[in-house]
């Protein structure tokens, strides 16, 4: 009996999380990063803000559009837009993604394509914690500007 049931919330919990990577879904996200999570060259200590918002274009691909605020420590701020996708690989939330993030502080601007791997982790039906480890390439001066890091996210999709 103890099998069955347990079979059937797995069951239930794979339905679920493909639910929510079907085309046609809205995704409402927001991240938290730096608090020495990650490295740059330049840099000493920083906090991101990041907003995300996207769509789901077709099963497993989400559009996304974002906006940052980056505090560091040298730096007064960072305002960022961006653009990227995300590819869901399996049905459990793991996923790929990619996109291009333009930054603008005082005189300094960069153009940085960045990719991350992440999982969202449904807490709810359609709520989850998305842990991610991201990389932002510099154009502008790749040995002070480029970051690794991990991003810690609440994600909602409807």
């Amino acid at each position: 009996m103890k099998k069955i049931v347990l079979f059937m919330v797995a069951l239930t919990v794979a339905i679920a999380a493909h639910a929510q990577f079907e085309q046609g879904k809205t995704y409402i996200g927001a991240s938290l990063s730096g608090m020495n999570l990650s490295y740059s060259g330049s840099e000493s200590g920083h906090l991101t803000i990041e907003g995300k918002g996207g769509y789901m274009f077709a099963d497993n691909l989400l559009a996304l559009g974002q906006v940052a605020y980056d505090k560091q420590n040298d730096v007064p701020y960072t305002m960022s837009l961006g653009a990227g996708a995300r590819y869901y690989i399996v049905q459990n939330g793991l996923y790929l993604g990619a996109g291009v993030n333009w930054k603008h502080s005082t005189g300094y601007n960069d153009v940085m394509p960045t990719v991350q791997v992440g999982y969202a982790f449904f807490i709810s039906g359609s709520v989850t914690i998305e842990p991610e480890i991201y990389y932002e390439q510099s154009f502008k001066n790749h040995k002070d500007y480029s970051r690794i890091g991990l991003r810690v996210g609440l994600g909602v999709y409807l």
